[in-house]
């Protein structure tokens, strides 16, 4: 077999104990699981800051429901230098620091991606992203606290966390093909729920002990997790010396199908950064994911901090208990992913699944800021469905319009280009999700209700990106409905004669 990218990777060292035939399906419940716990753990490890940050930045929790909800609490609590009059605003710079290199980084990564053996790229991402996640929360038992020891160490973990994303999807592609592919990374894209419901429920769980074991006890998991991808993840089935169309094994060589990523076309050279910008439908996503991710992402860094300093039910929750609590909003989150993978299935039409739930999103986050404050079941039911709203279309961009972009007509079955298109789409949208917690850190301390204006207009926009793609599908179905209606009457009248 004539060398490639597939075949220059290496079959793990744990599989290449087992010998003889492998079922497919095996492979495939291997890789689906894999990816799952690899990127849960990127999440969980994500979160942690999000948790912690009431913890560093304790204060007193006053105001009324729409005008400043804080003052400045005197009293030595806290971790210095964050529980300073500038507190949230170093806290959103660090928020914003670890996302910018993080953007950027998924550039490159994509790029490497795309060129090195995908379980190499996703084990040192991984044991690279526990490394520094767990010296950031060292800073706890060393008593550090210089704001540019949490600031670079922060900044280093977003770098490793940047390889995570391209890496899975690119796997996952690899391994599956085009049919229910919406409803299936739909499901599959639950990790990324998981993971911050994972790690805002540890993460709070262990504040009481510390906050720095809040970082110390999901980095040392995630550790284990990449050992183990390193040890039993087959990239593709070209690396296992198998050959799958559209999912199943290919023993009909003159009757092709439709591959995810046509794996006999192997010696196409992978695709330039600015090529893969001009494939159709590439730089609406992407700046469309911009906004999205930025409204995504301010809930990620912020829903547990906004939690604990705004009464529900004229009563104020704990820490430990507005971080558990914001976890709903991850739940909703699993079930937009979903339905949003699922109904562009049955619509074929991704573009208006994922402009229809931004919109969707905007009374949703206007709602939950005017009445999720007045009981905790009001708070629950209208976080719900505000993240599945703001997480659907998320979900979906970021997983099967990735992959039908990375396997779009005009790259002629070039099976090169998956890696890079998901890291440009993606690490676009992480300087949305830079943006937004950055201006969240600042905007809050004067009202939280300028956070939610700012949320609502971003969602606005996300939509409003996705008109050209929206008019084109729509455009689509009434041709083709024309069609299917003159090929009928046509039949109608050859079988009357």
């Amino acid at each position: 077999m004539a060398q490639s990218h597939e075949t220059t990777s290496r079959k793990p060292p744990g599989l290449r104990l087992f010998r003889g035939a492998k079922a497919l399906r095996n492979y495939q419940t291997l890789v689906l699981v894999l990816t799952f716990l690899a990127y849960t753990c990127f999440h969980m490890t994500r979160k942690i800051t999000s948790i912690v940050k009431s913890e560093l930045d304790p204060q007193t929790k006053v105001g009324s429901a729409w005008g400043r909800l804080h003052t400045r609490n005197t009293l030595n609590v806290g971790w210095y230098p964050f529980n300073t009059s500038d507190g949230s605003a170093l806290l959103g710079e660090i928020d914003v620091a670890f996302l910018a290199v993080y953007s950027l980084g998924m550039f490159f990564a994509g790029h490497l991606g795309d060129r090195m053996d995908l379980r190499i790229v996703l084990t040192v991402g991984m044991i690279g992203t526990a490394i520094f996640t767990a010296l950031f929360g060292a800073g706890y038992w060393l008593n550090i606290h210089s704001f540019y020891y949490f600031l670079v160490f922060q900044m280093i973990a977003g770098l490793f966390q940047s390889s995570g994303w391209p890496s899975v999807v690119a796997v996952v592609g690899n391994w599956f093909g085009k049919s229910k592919r919406g409803l299936i990374m739909g499901i599959w894209n639950a990790h990324t729920s998981i993971g911050n419901i994972s790690g805002s429920l540890l993460a709070a769980a262990l504040l009481k002990y510390g906050w720095g074991w809040s970082f110390a006890i999901p980095s040392f998991i995630m550790a284990l997790v990449g050992l183990v991808v390193f040890f039993f993840l087959p990239v593709s089935p070209e690396v296992m010396e198998m050959e799958i169309d559209d999912g199943e094994i290919n023993s009909d060589k003159d009757t092709p199908k439709e591959p995810l990523l046509e794996p006999g076309q192997v010696k196409h050279k992978a695709i330039g950064f600015l090529e893969a910008w001009r494939i159709p439908g590439v730089a609406p996503f992407a700046l469309c994911l911009f906004f999205s991710k930025l409204v995504a992402y301010t809930f990620l860094y912020w829903l547990p901090f906004y939690i604990s300093h705004t009464p529900i039910g004229n009563e104020y929750l704990s820490d430990a208990m507005a971080g558990g609590l914001s976890t709903i909003f991850d739940v909703g989150g699993v079930l937009g992913g979903v339905l949003a993978g699922h109904i562009s299935d049955r619509l074929n039409a991704r573009a208006i699944t994922a402009a229809s739930f931004m919109y969707c999103a905007i009374p949703a986050l206007f709602l939950y800021r005017t009445y999720g404050s007045m009981s905790m079941t009001s708070n629950i039911c209208l976080m719900f469905i505000t993240g599945m709203f703001v997480n659907g279309p998320y979900a979906l961009i970021t997983t099967a319009v990735s992959a039908d972009l990375g396997t779009h007509s005009s790259l002629n079955g070039n099976s090169r280009a998956l890696a890079t298109v998901t890291a440009i789409i993606d690490g676009t949208g992480s300087v949305g999700a830079a943006i937004g917690p950055l201006l969240t850190g600042y905007i809050s301390t004067e009202s939280w209700s300028a956070v939610f204006t700012m949320l609502m207009a971003a969602a606005l926009l996300a939509g409003l990106l996705l008109t050209h793609l929206v008019c084109a599908e729509l455009r689509g179905k009434l041709s083709s409905s024309v069609s299917k209606c003159v090929a009928d009457a046509q039949a109608t009248c050859s079988d009357q004669v």
